[in-house]
């Protein structure tokens, strides 16, 4: 059961059913959802509690919102939990992320079908011979909606880890050798990017039996990366709409 607060809201976002739509779109970086929300119609912010900013708006006459995850797993894990219990069930994170292949030109992204668990939530929730996978059907979207959009996009494995600084600046640790080892390993195993949230969101989404996909910013311009975004959570709202 998940903790609530003296309003009877969510304990973490302050969040309770009809604040959220069923489609939510994730940003860590709580600055990016007020800019994400200019891509909806009629967006109003419905709570800010620590690094969990919510807004709310429209697509195809539908909710969706966007709830900032903040940085890392465990409050990527808590935010996900949380919005499920207040009705949530389909998640596209959007983000940046280190790129691990050298062949990508500055205005690429990367759309994630799985994630390399190099982080510590999931181990709580899974042994980790279990899959960091993206729901089928929101890759399929992200997909489709790059080429609309005319956004050049990887589709394949990332990395998600904890220590942002353990592999930023591997010389300053003690176990660089490792870091370093493993690095490689990913180059060589064809790991396009790396990134701190999709694992857990991967996880936590398959055992609660919701929806999740990821795309991730090579450092160019965001604003066409939620414009991907947004037109992949619109055909996924079309396409739900056709199938009830």
């Amino acid at each position: 059961m998940n903790a609530l607060n003296d309003k009877g809201q969510q304990y973490h976002v302050e969040l309770s059913k009809g604040d959220v739509g069923r489609y939510v779109i994730l940003p860590g970086d709580p600055g990016r959802v007020e800019l994400i929300a200019k891509f909806l119609d009629s967006p109003r912010k419905v709570a800010h509690h620590r690094e969990y900013v919510t807004y709310t708006g429209f697509l195809e006459g539908i909710p969706v919102s966007i709830t900032s995850t903040g940085i890392g797993g465990p409050s990527t894990a808590i935010a996900v939990e949380e919005l499920i219990a207040v009705g949530a069930d389909t998640f596209i994170r959007i983000g940046t992320a280190g790129m691990v292949q050298d062949y990508f030109d500055l205005n690429d992204c990367i759309i994630a079908t799985g994630s390399v668990r190099d982080e510590g939530t999931t181990r709580q929730y899974m042994p980790l011979s279990f899959p960091a996978v993206a729901d089928f059907d929101v890759v399929s979207a992200l997909r489709q909606a790059a080429k609309s959009c005319g956004k050049r996009a990887h589709v394949g494995i990332v990395q998600s880890k904890d220590a942002f600084y353990g592999e930023a600046e591997p010389e300053t640790i003690p176990i660089e050798p490792l870091h370093r080892y493993q690095w490689d390993a990913w180059k060589k195993g064809g790991v396009l990017a790396s990134e701190m949230e999709s694992a857990t969101l991967f996880v936590v989404s398959a055992i609660r039996r919701v929806r999740a996909g990821c795309i991730l910013n090579n450092r160019g311009d965001m604003n066409e990366t939620i414009r991907v975004a947004v037109e992949a959570m619109r055909l996924l709202i079309r396409q739900d709409q056709e199938k009830s």
